[in-house]
C-alpha cells in the first residue's frame, strides 16, 4: 500500500475537499486529527493536522503553501477524466497549478489542494505504452 501524508491546516476543509475529488474517507483511521481519504484500494492520502504531520517528523516540516517538496501524480481513464478531477478541484477550493500539458500520446492536468500541496491527474494512450 501507499500512504500519502499530507499537513493540511484545517482537517474538515481537507477532508470536503478530498471527498469532491472522488476519494472517500476511511472512517476507521480518521479521527480529529487525521483523516484517511481511499483513492483505491491500495493507496491512501492521510491528511493530518500540522501538529499531527509535524509528530511524524525529525525536524521541522516545510509548508506547502510557501514551497512545492513533492508532486504527487495520479492515473486518469481518459483526457475527460483529467479535466474532471481538475474542474472539482477548482470547483470546490483548490488553485490552479500549471496550465494542462498535452503532449498527444500523454495528457495531464494539475491543482494545488487549499493547503498548497500539489496533484497531477495523467492520462497516457495505452497505445503508446504497448508499443
Amino acid at each position: 500500500m501507499i500512504f500519502v501524508n499530507l499537513p493540511v491546516t484545517d482537517l474538515d476543509r481537507a477532508k470536503a475537499f478530498y471527498a469532491a475529488l472522488g476519494f472517500e474517507n476511511n472512517a476507521q483511521f480518521t479521527d480529529e486529527t487525521a483523516a484517511a481519504m481511499v483513492i483505491e484500494e491500495n493507496i491512501v492520502v492521510m491528511l493530518l493536522t500540522r501538529d499531527k504531520f509535524n509528530s511524524f517528523l525529525a525536524g521541522p516540516a516545510g509548508d506547502p503553501a510557501e514551497a512545492t517538496a513533492v508532486l504527487n501524480a495520479i492515473s486518469a481513464a481518459s483526457r475527460e477524466e483529467a479535466d474532471d478531477l481538475l474542474s472539482r478541484a477548482l470547483d470546490n477550493g483548490g488553485k490552479p497549478w500549471r496550465p494542462a500539458q498535452d503532449h498527444g500520446f500523454m495528457y495531464g492536468t494539475s491543482w494545488a489542494d487549499p493547503d498548497g500541496n500539489v496533484w497531477e491527474a495523467v492520462w497516457m494512450d495505452p497505445a503508446a505504452v504497448e508499443g
